[in-house]
């Protein structure tokens, strides 16, 4: 009788002490010493003193990240030692107070819990091409989601404007905007395998530059990069500047085969948003030093026979013509424009072109089959030669809308891409030294929701008029196939 009793006194203090511990998690005393100013979760999740990403928890009084929680930890010696009691697990996103280690229920904190791991329902991703709502972060300033600077470290401008420009890529970022998309992915990737991580963190970024509810009005790119620079094996480094081709062709290379992606056309979303096709025909150029009986003779052979093969690209690359060598009447130089149609005659299957290397030459001509959604242009400005590297001012005249490519395609080309015109989403101008790895780089991106058209260099992001970007050293372009009329009516 007496054990009874003693057991159900056990459970009434059991009871009370958890109405008393509930009462606590939900009337946390400490709530309003919360300071979002200072949170920032843009950087790598690692404990601030011993560098573990193990555990980790930011202190939401003053933004550091610590290690643990249990008594001796460094974030329950922070907690003692500075008075500073809300924290936040990265890992769980549960809230805590130390030293007294209770955890905090209470949904004023849902806005930082959202800024940590914003995510998107389809519906609110279907909308950002539609609306031009402007967004209030919380120090004031206001922003229209996906206009958002991103921070330079100290030189990666190259990787910014790649970024900038990809994430305009609708079809990309609303692959990328919901994580369910790709992270059953990780687990079909060989064992020790880091570029899964490439995938992660650049989701991660977009739905940080997408987020409509920041506390701030600008990205630090810092875990996409340090995910690059791991990758990479170091090819890509943060502290110095870049090709932002190389890393381009690159990028879209390591996200494809991340996302488990093959040679075969959408085997990822990479390959269904820029992978196009064509044909190159090349024949071996016969030496001119040759009697006219050797050349005949040589003409015969399977060596020197016109040869045809089937590509996928990612990019088209684009040839300037030469600049003048002489200055005009006036005795000055006048910057040399050329018309971007004039450049995509190079992919008619007609224009011939000479490619020299050490050992022979040969004659090449390209043929586009199929088109992709998002076409890349790269502009070759630069040229290099046995002493220095030479870059090409000439200004490329090109419509911002409706740039039909019909007149440059085959009769193949024309049936296999019954639409084929495009408009302009992203343009990346470099600036400076006549060497892509050395100036600066900016991107000009269309906000498709408002119309309007956005310079961005870093964190300085303003509002362009469109006439003004062709005026610019266009170095790599994003077109949109614009949708056929049968299609956009299903």
């Amino acid at each position: 009788m007496v054990k009874h009793e003693s057991e159900e006194i056990e459970q009434i203090e059991s009871k009370k002490q958890k109405l008393d511990d509930d009462e606590r998690s939900r009337n946390c005393p400490y709530l309003d010493t919360t300071n979002r100013h200072v949170l920032d979760f843009d950087f790598e999740k690692l404990c601030s003193v011993s560098l573990s990403k193990i555990n980790v928890y930011a202190c939401l009084v003053c933004g550091k990240y610590f290690q643990g929680r249990g008594q001796g930890t460094h974030a329950y010696m922070h907690s003692v030692a500075v008075d500073h009691h809300v924290f936040l697990n990265l890992n769980t996103l549960r809230f805590y107070c130390l030293p007294d280690n209770y955890e905090i229920i209470d949904s004023s904190l849902d806005d930082i819990t959202y800024v940590l791991k914003p995510t998107f329902t389809q519906e609110e991703i279907d909308g950002f091409d539609k609306t031009s709502k402007l967004s209030r972060a919380y120090d004031g300033s206001t922003y229209l989601p996906g206009i958002v600077g991103l921070n330079n470290i100290k030189a990666n401008d190259y990787c910014n404007v790649i970024l900038q420009a990809l994430s305009h890529v609708s079809l990309v970022r609303n692959y990328f905007l919901r994580e369910e998309n790709y992270v059953q992915l990780a687990a079909k990737r060989p064992s020790g395998d880091n570029l899964f991580l490439i995938a992660q963190r650049f989701g991660e970024l977009l739905r940080k530059l997408w987020n409509p509810r920041n506390f701030k009005a600008h990205v630090s790119p810092h875990e996409m990069l340090q995910a690059v620079v791991l990758c990479s094996m170091k090819k890509f480094q943060i502290t110095e500047q870049g090709d932002a081709l190389n890393f381009l062709s690159w990028f879209l290379n390591s996200l494809h085969t991340a996302l488990n992606g093959n040679k075969k056309e959408n085997s990822s979303i990479i390959y269904k948003a820029f992978r196009g096709s064509m044909k190159i025909y090349s024949r071996k150029v016969i030496p001119i030093d040759k009697s006219i009986d050797e050349k005949l003779q040589l003409m015969l052979k399977d060596e020197y026979k016109e040869k045809c093969e089937e590509s996928g690209f990612l990019y088209l690359t684009l040839d300037l013509p030469p600049t003048p060598l002489f200055k005009d009447e006036l005795r000055e130089n006048i910057i040399p424009q050329v018309p971007l149609y004039t450049l995509l005659t190079k992919f008619n299957g007609i224009t011939e072109k000479e490619y020299k290397t050490y050992k022979d030459s040969h004659m090449k001509r390209f043929e586009l089959i199929k088109l992709p959604k998002y076409l890349i242009l790269y502009i070759k400005r630069f040229t290099k030669n046995t002493f220095y590297i030479e870059k090409n001012p000439t200004i490329v005249n090109f419509p911002i809308k409706n740039v039909d490519l019909t007149e440059i395609l085959s009769q193949t080309g024309k049936a296999n891409n019954p639409q084929c015109t495009y408009d302009l989403i992203a343009n990346i101008v470099h600036e400076g030294e006549p060497d892509p790895g050395k100036g600066s780089y900016r991107v000009h991106v269309l906000h498709r929701g408002s119309g309007k058209w956005f310079e961005m260099q870093d964190l300085h992001v303003t509002e362009i008029l469109p006439q003004m970007i062709t005026l610019s050293e266009s170095y790599i372009q994003i077109w949109e196939k614009q949708e056929c009329p049968e299609s956009a009516s299903i």
